[in-house]
């Protein structure tokens, strides 16, 4: 019986001792614990408790195995962005490439001392993705019916579903291959309210969210907008009668204003003859009974000439 007891002894501490002399670095510091796998629309972060030591900071690497490491290349392949990282996750998105099975290891360093592997208790499928409701925005240009969505990523498409807010109406269907862009959904009725409802999907894993909350929008009315048009057309036609009478009134303005009409003074006014002009005596003036024009001072000069001569 002591010789069982101290058999099952000697099993227990080679069970212990073997590992660890097989290894190629001492296991010092404890594994980490609680491997799991947060997935929300197709964004996967793998987490863990930290390891810690009291005023040292303590590095992680994550290495991983899809179904051709596990079952036929039996390796482990490095995460693409968690090599030495100090914080207790890592973003294994780029690592998670087809929808099967994958298997993740993490293991503690600290200096030239690191921890054992701890692997995820149950494998990982993306399929396994929590899908949430797009959000998106509805809006109007004029009487189109808008709608954008927010960029998921390359896998999401939407199910757009929009129909008009009256009875009887039929609803309409639209699949929306991306987000980030403005798509326009339908022409809307004046004064009507169209109502907007989506849905993500995920092809590559043959899933699709719920819908959201619907969205509505009202068309405006064509009485303002009728308004809008008999005014602008009104105004335009005022602009092109005054438009004419402006420019005519300006020139009038600007022609009295820099050429004026010179008025000939009484003092150039003559008579016909100068002859008689010279005889009359100031005080008779105007008993003169003469016919009054303008005459240019060569012509006064010419006719003075024939006199004297």
């Amino acid at each position: 019986m002591v010789l069982k007891g101290l058999a099952n002894l000697v099993v227990w501490l080679l069970c212990i001792l073997i590992p660890t002399l097989l290894t190629d670095e001492a296991v010092i510091l404890p594994a980490p614990l609680d491997l799991s796998v947060h997935s929300t629309n197709m964004k996967h972060i793998l987490t863990w408790s930290p390891v810690t030591v009291p005023g040292e900071t303590v590095n992680y690497s994550v290495e991983y195995q899809g179904e051709y490491e596990r079952f036929y290349a039996n390796s482990w392949i490095p995460s693409s962005w968690c090599s030495s990282i100090s914080t207790p996750e890592c973003n294994v998105t780029d690592d998670i490439t087809a929808t099967v099975a994958y298997n993740f290891r993490v293991k503690a360093t600290f200096g030239n001392q690191s921890s054992a592997w701890s692997t995820l208790k149950e494998l990982f499928n993306r399929n396994s993705t929590v899908l949430t409701s797009p959000r998106m925005k509805i809006s109007k240009d004029g009487y189109h019916l808008i709608v954008e969505f927010e960029d998921m990523g390359p896998y999401f498409e939407f199910n757009v579903t929009y129909w008009k807010n009256s009875p009887n109406s039929q609803e309409l269907y639209k699949i929306v291959r991306e987000g980030g862009n403005l798509v326009h959904l339908e022409t809307m009725e004046a004064g009507a309210e169209y109502c907007v409802k989506a849905q993500t999907i995920v092809e590559v894993i043959e899933r699709s969210s719920a819908f959201n909350q619907g969205e509505c929008i009202r068309a405006q009315d064509e009485t303002p907008l009728l308004a809008l048009v008999l005014f602008s057309s009104a105004g335009f036609i005022l602009f092109l009668v005054g438009l004419p009478l402006f420019i005519w009134k300006m020139s009038q303005l600007l022609r009295y204003s820099c050429c004026p009409v010179v008025v000939l003074p009484d003092t150039l006014k003559i008579t016909d003859s100068p002859q008689k002009l010279i005889n009359c005596k100031k005080e008779e003036i105007e008993s003169c009974d003469t016919i009054v024009r303008v005459m240019y001072p060569e012509e006064l000069f010419h006719s003075w000439l024939q006199e004297t001569l």
